[in-house]
């Protein structure tokens, strides 16, 4: 075990948290409104009663980068929690499918799952982890049958009872989970800071773009599913969004 440097984290952290922050950018580019309307219940949004074009679209947009932003910012976590455990454990990404980390620990192999929070899949998505565990324990154990190996769900945050899951594998939460990977029970608390590197420069420019970006698909989604009126056309939403004569060929069930 080698000595944690918080130093080397921040410097790691200014170095690379640019790239979450530029993909955020480049997120909103590739927005498309009909694709939009085809990922969202409209329902939904007509059950809350939005009746202006800028709100709609702001619903729509706004829950679309959200989703985006948590799988990005999951992804850029992943590597800062592979980082840490190589400078300690020796820790490296994984070469087996489905394991994102995999180290070695008082004569233990440990094959980690890295996901953002907590209550992160369904249950099929939780059972292809779990057989992601037991493939890569059977080719470990297959190549060096003496290994110890103990899968391990790993959450960024968020809190969990420490225990064997269905005899497959345990779960570390927030404080646990970055205590397992670097031996510092006080580091969850020692990432704030280093995370919000010319945080509000950046979110300046990303609010920048999203504001722009807002107008255009406002004024887009005022010609396309506005009547002459101005009112919000919903049966036309509903059938970009529904319809299989609107959709696809290749999507359409026959």
């Amino acid at each position: 075990m080698n000595p944690l440097s918080i130093e080397n984290i921040e410097n790691y952290v200014e170095t690379n948290i640019q790239m979450f922050h530029q993909s955020r950018l480049q997120s909103l580019s590739k927005i498309d409104l009909p694709k939009l309307l085809t990922r969202k219940n409209p329902y939904l949004f007509k059950v809350k009663n939005l009746e202006l074009a800028s709100e709609l679209v702001k619903g729509i947009l706004e829950a679309h980068i959200s989703s985006s932003e948590e799988t990005i910012f999951g992804d850029w976590l992943e590597g800062l929690a592979i980082y840490i455990n190589r400078m300690v454990y020796g820790g490296r990404k994984s070469s087996a499918n489905g394991i994102d980390l995999e180290f070695d620990k008082d004569d233990v192999r440990y094959l980690v799952s890295i996901k953002s929070g907590p209550n992160w899949g369904n249950s099929e998505q939780i059972k292809k982890m779990k057989q992601s565990f037991d493939s890569a324990r059977k080719t470990l154990s297959t190549s060096k049958s003496k290994l110890n190996i103990v899968a391990v769900n790993g959450c960024c945050y968020g809190k969990c009872s420490i225990e064997l899951k269905s005899g497959n594998y345990y779960k570390y939460c927030g404080q646990a989970f970055w205590e397992f990977i670097s031996g510092d029970k006080d580091l969850y608390l020692k990432l704030i800071e280093p995370l919000g590197t010319q945080a509000k420069q950046r979110n300046d420019t990303f609010m920048d773009e999203y504001y722009a970006l807002m107008n255009r698909l406002t004024l887009q989604f005022s010609k396309e599913f506005c009547d002459k009126n101005g009112k919000i056309n919903w049966l036309q939403i509903v059938k970009r969004n529904s319809s299989y004569e609107i959709a696809p060929k290749s999507q359409v069930r026959k």
